[in-house]
């Protein structure tokens, strides 16, 4: 049957441990979403799924346009744009919090049972 080698990370071990480790996946839990280079586009992918944000997006867009222009071209961006920086930040935030976890838990010291 299939067995498993398990090779402590602590004293002489460590060597070994070290050439063995890189031949397999870690058990790290990771449950954060973005990371510093994907958070801008991937948020703004995931907000843009929004009827409603896209439906501001749509407003701004129009009046651009000059035979359609209502408001003063800036003006109709700031809701737009207030909303997806409030939303950005709380989404920041709360992966920031889900990213310290993660690190708590990956972390923590585990008893290992042996024969």
């Amino acid at each position: 049957g299939k067995h498993r080698i398990v090779i402590p990370c602590l004293g002489h071990f460590k060597e070994e441990y070290e050439k063995v480790s890189k031949l397999y996946m870690n058990n790290k839990i990771r449950t954060t979403r973005y990371t510093l280079l994907n958070f801008l586009p991937r948020n703004l992918f995931e907000q843009f799924h929004r009827v409603a944000n896209l439906y501001f997006l749509f407003l701004a867009v129009l009046n651009w346009v000059p035979l359609v222009e209502a408001f003063q071209k800036e003006i109709t961006m700031l809701p737009l744009i207030g909303v997806l920086t409030i939303i950005a930040v709380k989404d920041g935030l709360e992966d920031y919090s889900r990213y310290k976890m993660d690190k708590q838990i990956n972390n923590l010291v585990t008893k290992v049972y042996s024969r």
